[in-house]
C-alpha cells in the first residue's frame, strides 16, 4: 500500500505565487460596487467556486452591514451573480499573466511522475477559467495528468469532495488512502477530509500566507520563520495532516506516508 496519487490546487499551490490573480478582481468588484472590502476579507474563502466565494463575503457580517447601508438592503441572488459576471470578465482579462509555475513544482512534479505516482488536479476555477490557465502553465512546464473543476461536478465545488472523487475516478485510484491532496487553502484542507484523503497544506506561495513573492523574500529569515509558523498552524488547526514550506519537501513527505501505510496506519 503506497501513494499512488497526489492532487494539487492550482493558483497558489502550483501556479501563482501569492494566489493574487482572483484576490486582486475579487477587491475591484467591491469597490466598484461601493463596498470596500479588505484584503483579509477578499482572501478568507479562497479556494472556493467564484460565485460561492462572493456570495460567502457578501455574507461576512461586516460586508454584509456596508451593503445594507449603501443599499438599504439586504443583497439578493441577482446581486451575487452581477459582481460575479463582472469578476468573471476582468479575471478573464488579467488570468495568463498570473499562470507562471511556483518554484520546485515542474522539478517535483517530473521526479513524481518517474516513481510512477500521478498527478492529478482541482480548482476554484471554471472550465473557461482553466482553459487559460492550462494552455498557459503547459507552455511553461506544468501540465498535470488529470484536472477537474466545480463546473464539471455540477458547480459542487470545495468544501465538497466530489473534484477529488472524480479524479481517483479518472486516474483508477482504487483507494482514499492513497492520495495526497495539496492546496494553499482551508478550503483545499477541508476538501481532502470531507474525501478522506492525505490533507496537505503547502505554505510559501499560498494564497493564506498571502505574500508575493517579493514582499515574502523581502522578510528577514526571522520574520519568514514567523509567517511561515503562522500559516501552518491555521492549516493545521483547520485539520490537515501534514504541512510543508514548499513542495521541495513533498517527496520526502511522501516517503513518511508510505512508511504509515506499509505499517497499517490509518489516516486520522
Amino acid at each position: 500500500m503506497k501513494v499512488k496519487g497526489v492532487i494539487f490546487d492550482w493558483a497558489g499551490t502550483t501556479v501563482d505565487f501569492g494566489c493574487f490573480a482572483p484576490v486582486n478582481v475579487f477587491l475591484t468588484v467591491f469597490e466598484d460596487a461601493g463596498i470596500e472590502v479588505t484584503l483579509e476579507e477578499a482572501r478568507k474563502p479562497m479556494g472556493m467556486l467564484k460565485i460561492d466565494h462572493i456570495r460567502t463575503m457578501l455574507e461576512m457580517p461586516r460586508i454584509r452591514e456596508a451593503w445594507n447601508q449603501k443599499y438599504g438592503r439586504d443583497f439578493t441572488e441577482q446581486d451575487v451573480l452581477a459582481l460575479y459576471m463582472q469578476f468573471e470578465s476582468e479575471l478573464m482579462e488579467s488570468l495568463a499573466t498570473y499562470t507562471d509555475p511556483i518554484q520546485h513544482v515542474k522539478e517535483v512534479v517530473h521526479r513524481l511522475r518517474e516513481e510512477g505516482i500521478l498527478i492529478g488536479s482541482t480548482t476554484g476555477y471554471t472550465d473557461s477559467m482553466m482553459e487559460v490557465v492550462t494552455q498557459h502553465a503547459a507552455a511553461k512546464g506544468y501540465e498535470p495528468d488529470f484536472l477537474v473543476t466545480p463546473t464539471q461536478v455540477g458547480d459542487k465545488g470545495r468544501p465538497y469532495p466530489y473534484m477529488i472523487f472524480k479524479n481517483m475516478e479518472a486516474l483508477g485510484i482504487e483507494a482514499t488512502n492513497q492520495v495526497v491532496k495539496i492546496g494553499d487553502t482551508t478550503s483545499d484542507i477541508k476538501e481532502a477530509l470531507n474525501a478522506g484523503v492525505w490533507a496537505v497544506g503547502v505554505i510559501v506561495g499560498s494564497s493564506e500566507m498571502g505574500l508575493s513573492e517579493e514582499e515574502f523574500m523581502a522578510l528577514s529569515e526571522e520574520e519568514q520563520k514567523i509567517t511561515i509558523e503562522k500559516t501552518a498552524q491555521i492549516f493545521k488547526e483547520t485539520g490537515a495532516h501534514y504541512t510543508i514550506r514548499t513542495m521541495e519537501e513533498l517527496p520526502a513527505l511522501l516517503e513518511k506516508i508510505n512508511e504509515r501505510l506499509e505499517q497499517g496506519i490509518e489516516i486520522s
